[in-house]
């Protein structure tokens, strides 16, 4: 990717003026930070025996427009519209609250007259196509967003998509709570598509594949998308019943770029989703939507099992919220942005809309086209490093097959888990506690927003006390004995995989008290001859948060990587053990600056995006000379053997029985 060249600016070159204000800048914002970037390795190799989805297709594109044909703002929706379509009335998801006046005699229109404009980009070809709606969010209604996704639309076009980008600027601005308005829009879109295609003297008639829709938003429309699904399968409108509905269209992807969440809350809770394909991406440095709020609608999603789904997620190193529209540009929240946000570390435009092809276009082929070679790369970004602009990545990944063995969500009870019988015990643990994982966004100044998904921490220090600094115990362990009868849809076998997700953080416990020390504290004797029993010793737990949030500006030196091994037992006492890191790499939170001085609305420089792991249970099998069962598995344990301390918090233990082609990439689970 060639960066753009500008003239050398020297200071003989500049006015003394100008040159003092350069220099004065230049200190208010200080030396760029950017994480220690380890791409070159993670990403150096590409596994996936797949067409590359960045190449243009074969298809000739053409384009149109469909919309009101009387816009009083926008041209192209009144003087060059091909399809004419009529109004519908949003007057009960909307309000428009003190601004109405000014927008009303602005747009021309109210929220009961609402038009259905959309431009559109298609094959030259009979079809007939898969269609996708994509939506932006907020930005300056007068600053039309609608037309920033035009590479997403040429691209897919050319491989065989029909893609409509939706003009909803008219419920921009400043207003709040519209984001239901926007899911249901995509509806009416779908409604106005199944017309289209039904009539003769339509140009789509007969070339849309209605059994195969998609849907894609950004920002405040990447929480729409959520809605869009959530009400398709309702027939009343959740705060108003007496709005009524019946759509019920096959969408079987569902997308999210950098999206709000909860903006919108129907019957006042976080929208329930169930039974989609979900695929959401963020940047860390956002300078809008600055928490990573997608990953709670990650988390919602649940899977009935009727059919084989799947949800990813990826965190992008220095991706912004703006440049995957190319309206919106580099300047999150506007162009005065500059002032606070130090840009000077972003992936270049182009990069970041790369990213967004690879992936886009993947996930469109897998779950609109039947696609299985696309899969692995949900599962791995690690196998297509060829295709990938060259930063790091944080990623989840779950699929339908998941069964959980302990998510940390169920009680109160440490020592249970979330499958029946499931018993959790820690062993030489400096730290064991479920929280809640943290959003590094402040709601107030004293209170973090979290992602409303609890976790457990896990710290260690295998050091014994004393002047012996060589002296260690046992290695720490926490483990999960398995009931001795598992539930008949998790009997494992080689085809089982073993999932969960984890990050490291900086945290360090203390050495271990000297077990020798306290044997003879036991038996001391207090003045006067009285026997000292042993005192009651409480295990002291740090606050989770406390260190992850320091907010430190310098490290005396960079912290090696660490290291830990993951273990599983039968019932006979066989074990098998391998090292963690060899499935990938096990990171600390990515440290972040995006603000070119602190900002107080933020605990700190990181966000605790957890990576996902998929070990094969075959794995373990051969790692113990063939000698573990898989029909008698007992336990599992992560033994913290190889770091002699550190923490790490770890979440959503389960076993899955993957599709083959999430797993079919050779090499793709041990690298």
């Amino acid at each position: 990717m060639m960066r753009a060249q500008f003239p050398q600016i020297t200071r003989a070159s500049l006015p003394w003026s100008l040159l003092a204000l350069a220099i004065t800048l230049n200190g208010c914002m200080g030396a760029l930070e950017v994480a220690k970037d380890d791409s070159q390795v993670v990403l150096a190799r590409h596994l996936l025996d797949a067409p590359n989805p960045l190449e243009t297709g074969s298809l000739e594109v053409k384009s149109l427009y469909y919309g009101s044909g009387e816009d009083k703002n926008r041209i192209e929706y009144r003087d060059s519209v091909a399809i004419v379509t009529g109004p519908v009335d949003a007057s009960k998801l909307v309000s428009l609250g003190s601004s109405a006046e000014s927008r009303n005699k602005y747009w021309g229109f109210e929220p009961d007259s609402f038009p259905l404009n959309g431009r559109v980009w298609y094959p030259d070809g009979p079809g007939p196509y898969p269609l996708i709606l994509v939506a932006h969010g907020n930005h300056n209604m007068k600053d039309f967003s609608d037309p920033g996704y035009e590479y997403l639309g040429r691209h897919l076009a050319s491989r065989g998509f029909i893609l409509a980008s939706l003009d909803m600027n008219f419920i921009n601005g400043g207003i709040r709570g519209e984001n239901d308005a926007r899911g249901w829009l995509f509806l009416k879109h779908f409604e106005a598509w199944k017309e289209f295609n039904a009539d003769p003297g339509n140009p789509f008639h007969g070339r849309v594949d209605m059994a195969n829709l998609g849907i894609i938003g950004h920002s405040r429309g990447g929480e729409a998308v959520g809605h869009a699904a959530a009400f398709n399968g309702l027939t009343h409108y959740p705060d108003d019943a007496t709005l009524t509905w019946d759509f019920g269209f096959d969408i079987n992807a569902v997308i999210a770029i950098a999206p709000v969440d909860g903006q919108y809350r129907p019957t006042s809770r976080l929208v329930p989703l169930e039974d989609i394909n979900y695929l959401v991406f963020h940047g860390t440095h956002d300078g809008d939507v600055s928490s990573y709020s997608g990953l709670r609608t990650f988390k919602r999603i649940r899977f009935s099992g009727d059919r084989p789904h799947f949800k990813a997620s990826v965190y992008v190193h220095r991706a912004n919220h703006g440049q995957w529209n190319t309206v919106w540009g580099a300047h999150d929240r506007g162009p005065r942005s500059a002032r606070s946000l130090d840009l000077r570390g972003l992936l270049e435009g182009e990069e970041q809309r790369q990213f967004a092809l690879v992936y886009v276009t993947a996930f469109m082929e897998a779950n609109l086209k039947g696609r299985s070679d696309y899969l692995p790369l949900f599962r791995d970004h690690r196998v297509i490093g060829g295709w990938l602009p060259k930063t790091m990545y944080i990623t989840q990944f779950q699929e339908s097959s998941f069964r959980p063995l302990a998510t940390f969500e169920e009680d109160i009870d440490v020592t249970t888990g979330t499958l029946k019988g499931v018993k959790i015990r820690g062993d030489s643990l400096a730290t064991w506690k479920e929280n809640v994982l943290p959003f590094r966004y402040r709601t107030t100044p004293s209170q973090t927003s979290t992602q409303e998904n609890q976790a457990v921490w896990l710290g260690w220090n295998n050091r014994i006390a004393g002047e012996d600094t060589t002296r260690t115990g046992p290695p720490a362990r926490f483990a999960l004995s398995l009931p001795e009868t598992l539930p008949d849809e998790l009997d494992p076998d080689e085809s089982t995989t073993l999932d969960f997700m984890l990050t490291a953080l900086d945290q360090e416990p203390g050495p271990r008290k000297d077990p020798d020390a306290e044997a003879e504290e036991g038996g001391e004797e207090k003045e006067g001859g009285e026997k000292r029993g042993r005192r009651r010793r409480w295990l002291r737990i740090p606050n989770p948060f406390s260190g992850l949030f320091s907010g430190d500006e310098e490290e005396d030196e960079e912290k090696a990587p660490l290291r830990l091994s993951v273990q599983v037992w039968d019932a006979e006492g066989n074990s098998g053990k391998v090292l963690l890191n060899d499935y990938g790499p096990v990171r600390r939170p990515i440290e972040i600056r995006i603000a070119r001085r602190d900002d107080h609305q933020f605990q700190g420089n990181t966000e605790m995006v957890l990576q996902s792991y998929s070990i094969p249970l075959r794995d373990f099998v051969t790692a113990s000379g063939g000698a573990v069962d898989l029909t008698r598995l007992s336990e599992v344990t992560f033994l913290f053997d190889e770091s002699g301390s550190g923490t790490v918090v770890l979440d959503e233990v389960g076993l899955s029985r993957m599709d083959p082609a999430f797993l079919r990439v050779p090499g793709a689970e041990r690298r």
